[in-house]
């Protein structure tokens, strides 16, 4: 069972590791187009890879445009993970 910091902790680590970011920076508060200096071509690429880490679907066009810091991509990413994880 995947617990819901364990998620935070590895959803950093992809984000990290995508984008070559200080994993220190990126705090629930971080807005990911200020503050870490994403655009969307990187929102598309983000999406890709926390797909591939976590196999979950995140096309849901409205939950995306919804997502501005890393607390929504947590919030996301937990609400989406399969029963019992």
């Amino acid at each position: 069972m995947i617990h819901d910091e364990e998620i935070r902790r590895q959803v950093i680590e992809v984000i990290a590791e995508e984008f070559e970011l200080d994993p220190v920076a990126l705090t629930p508060e971080a807005t990911l187009y200020d503050d870490l200096g994403l655009d969307s071509l990187d929102a598309v690429d983000m999406v890709v890879a926390l797909e591939k880490k976590f196999g979950v679907k995140l096309a849901n066009e409205e939950s995306i445009r919804s997502v501005r810091t890393m607390a929504d991509i947590f919030a996301l990413i937990i609400s989406l993970k399969p029963a019992g994880q």
